[in-house]
């Protein structure tokens, strides 16, 4: 039986991770710490890590994963740069699934979306929209910028170089094969994505929504599991969906 360890275990994610690790036969939940807490102690009950908690600190968590040669997924949204390469470092040692979104619904979707993108022109504006609750602090989501990328490297373009996000007052005319992104907030929303492709006379709406948090926890919980079975590196959903 695989037990897993979670970081971030008071948040909402962390209660559904341990009601989808309960709902499984194959797997136990080793227990779970949060600020402050001893990981150590956490990384020598588990065989796999789920952190669903906040980008700081996370290059020290992940030094403690690599120095115990324990694999984890990391969930959590708002990365930055330092924080990539701090999976970078750590996945020349131990298996690390990075990704923005454990919703198998929203990976197909990526999937979706870059083969979409892929064989449409730049004539084709692409606008991806999403909305969550009120409680939610980053903006655009992980998973709106999860289908960027996949409508970026459809295109064989750099997202950073194409985004377009916030617009307000003179902005312009659109750019000519700009990826745009719009982010609403509000109730208790779990999780909305449209990604829509307009070009003249016509629109292609490609879109998820998710109905409650425990499609995430479910993914993740998978996810973790498939990731214990792999050797140093970084990966992410389409891997271990076999999409690539």
């Amino acid at each position: 039986m695989t037990s897993i360890g979670i970081i971030g275990s008071e948040g909402r994610m962390g209660h559904a991770l341990v009601n989808a690790i309960d709902e499984r036969d194959d797997l136990s939940h080793a227990g779970g710490v949060d600020q402050n807490d001893d990981l150590q102690k956490l990384l020598d009950k588990s065989d796999v890590l789920v952190d669903f908690s906040s980008p700081e600190g996370l290059g020290q968590r992940l030094e403690l994963c690599a120095s115990t040669a324990k694999p984890v997924l990391i969930g959590t949204t708002g990365l930055e740069p330092a924080d990539h390469r701090s999976i970078d470092e750590a996945a020349a040692n131990i298996a690390i699934l990075q990704t923005g979104n454990t919703s198998l619904g929203v990976n197909m979707l990526a999937a979706l979306v870059k083969e979409a993108a892929s064989r449409l022109g730049d004539d084709w504006d692409i606008e991806i929209v999403e909305m969550h609750h009120r409680h939610k602090v980053d903006a655009p989501s992980g998973t709106a910028l999860l289908l960027g990328e996949a409508a970026a490297q459809g295109r064989g373009i750099a997202l950073n170089e194409h985004s377009e996000r916030g617009r307000d007052g003179q902005t312009g005319k659109r750019a000519k094969g700009a990826i745009g992104f719009a982010a609403l907030r509000g109730g208790s929303v779990a999780g909305d994505h449209q990604v829509i492709m307009a070009t003249d006379e016509e629109r292609i709406e490609l879109g998820h929504r998710a109905e409650n948090r425990m499609i995430f926890a479910r993914g993740a919980v998978k996810a973790a599991l498939w990731l214990t079975q792999q050797e140093p590196g970084r990966y992410d959903m389409a891997d271990m969906l076999g999409l690539k």
